[in-house]
């Protein structure tokens, strides 16, 4: 369906954007068919690579292929209000009413100007974010403890060794208490993205980098992964929990599996026994990749859940339709019952969508404060 809905957007784009326009049409013809090859680079990957969330082709490429995309979906929304607009016009005035060629060549370079800022904004080194957290019960020890969040790094192609090193670099110069990275950190095999993760071992915090895993890390081989992270000095939670302590001060840190892990044959989420042993008296913050399920951590205790995934639903508007997918989770802060949720719009984003606009990445800095 997703592939389909694609070729259908693109149809559009074909027949009320480049058809009418009056150029040759070979020409028009030529631009169809690149743009739908374009536009259907996910289901070329699949059929070429075997999965359409790790294309090995050069970042440029994908690069390229992103700005088209970006530049089909504006215009598709661009023509579809110019189209309703007309159709009300001609309604009113009872006679059929024609799009000046001069107005589509604006359209045109408005989305191609769009498109190409909302994939520099995708593909840039996130920006700093402070948000400040206040949690009940918080022991003294703790009031003022800094941490990060990254998640949905997707360590690919278009994210590769360079750009790892300049996020790394920018985490490290918070001086954090603690760093902790909620899924998703790769898209590939281990033999593909070697020099790419190689810079995460450089990732420094007081008490340490912890990870779990995202639904990504299951599609390319989660053992493995999981066993390479360790590798890296990034210390992983699968449906349990550490203890941080602060002289007397204890503070729970719990990280549960992704939803995914049972279509693998492997653990799913268990925020049960993930908190099994732990403390009363110490809050807890839980790891989820996902935030949909956020009122089982609130019921089980937790105080604060951090979860990413949903890319923060990467451009205005679009956002709500990503919100319907996540229970109405989709960017920033939520209270969930007792427990508040923080839903991060990501440290970058998956290869096949590589597009922000309104909606930026984030590495956040959270500061611990009692409520």
């Amino acid at each position: 369906m997703f592939h389909l809905f694609k070729a259908i957007l693109c149809l559009y784009v074909v027949a009320r954007f480049i058809y009418p326009l009056p150029w040759p049409n070979w020409l028009k013809g030529f631009l169809a068919v690149i743009l739908m090859v374009v536009f259907q680079h996910s289901l070329i990957s699949l059929l070429v690579f075997g999965t359409m969330f790790s294309p090995e082709v050069p970042r440029v490429a994908m690069i390229l292929a992103n700005w088209l995309s970006g530049f089909i979906l504006l215009t598709a929304i661009c023509q579809l209000a110019i189209d309703i607009v007309a159709l009300a016009i001609a309604a009113l005035k009872r006679r059929r009413l024609s799009i000046a060629p001069r107005l589509r060549y604006g359209v045109g370079i408005l989305t191609m100007s769009l498109a190409a800022f909302a994939v520099s904004q995708a593909i840039r080194v996130p920006p700093v974010k402070e948000v400040e957290i206040r949690i009940r019960n918080l022991p003294t020890e703790f009031d003022g403890y800094r941490m990060i969040q990254l998640t949905d790094l997707h360590i690919s192609r278009l994210f590769q060794a360079p750009w790892v090193e300049e996020t790394v670099a920018r985490a490290n110069a918070q001086n954090a208490d603690l760093i902790v990275i909620t899924g998703d950190l790769i898209d590939g095999d281990l033999q593909a993205r070697q020099a790419d993760v190689a810079p995460l071992a450089k990732l420094r915090a007081t008490d340490g980098v912890y990870t779990i895993p995202g639904n990504h890390e299951y599609y390319f081989g989660h053992d493995g992964w999981m066993a390479k992270y360790q590798e890296l000095g990034l210390k992983t939670i699968s449906n349990g929990h550490v203890l941080l302590s602060r002289g007397d001060g204890k503070l729970t840190l719990a990280g549960i599996n992704d939803v995914n892990a049972t279509r693998f044959g492997l653990e799913g989420p268990d925020v049960a026994k993930a908190l099994a042993g732990a403390p009363p008296e110490a809050p807890v913050i839980l790891l989820d990749h996902q935030p949909r399920n956020a009122c089982l951590a609130a019921e089980a205790g937790a105080d604060l859940q951090l979860s990413g995934h949903t890319h923060g639903g990467m451009i205005l508007g679009m956002d709500r339709l990503v919100a319907r997918f996540n229970n109405g989770f989709v960017s920033g802060r939520y209270d969930v019952g007792d427990m508040q949720l923080y839903v991060n719009n990501g440290t970058a984003l998956w290869i096949g969508f590589a597009l922000r606009l309104g909606v930026p990445s984030e590495l956040t800095v959270f500061t611990l404060r009692p409520a």
